[in-house]
């Protein structure tokens, strides 16, 4: 199963590893799942990862850690395409990263723009709890 995880469940793992997004990033580790995300996902993970306001929340050392597992293991996506679907702009490379990267699923937990899209080109959005029925093959 190829996923791309958004920033937020990214970060939310981080925060709370026994969560479902937690769980998410122990399968990507397990290499249960083929994690596939882009320079411009990276990009946006290291400004977020760089915010002040979750040094209470994130050890450096967690952050460091999970930008050498990704780039140790994740696949990259190239020649990402122009795609203007979220209501947000600064959503439009994660669901360009899922379909440059030919991703089952993108895991999100942006309730408002990017769930709210159901797909992108063919490729399901699906919450963290939902990857994981997915994955455990329980599927609603």
């Amino acid at each position: 199963m190829r996923l791309v995880l958004d920033t937020n469940i990214l970060v939310s793992a981080l925060i709370s590893a026994s969560g479902p997004p937690g769980q998410l990033l122990a399968a990507v580790r397990d290499r249960r799942v083929i994690l596939v995300t882009s320079e411009e996902q990276l990009a946006e993970l290291r400004d977020v990862l760089s915010r002040p306001r979750l040094r209470p929340y994130i050890r450096s050392a967690d952050a460091e850690d999970l930008l050498a597992t990704i780039d140790a293991i994740a696949v990259m996506a190239h020649d990402l395409p122009e795609i203007a679907l979220s209501p947000d702009p600064k959503d439009n490379p994660i669901l360009a990263t899922a379909v440059a990267g030919e991703a089952d699923f993108l895991v999100s937990g942006d309730k408002a723009d990017v769930l709210a899209l159901g797909s992108v080109r063919g490729i399901e959005i699906v919450t963290a709890a939902n990857a994981l029925r997915r994955l455990a093959g329980t599927a609603d």
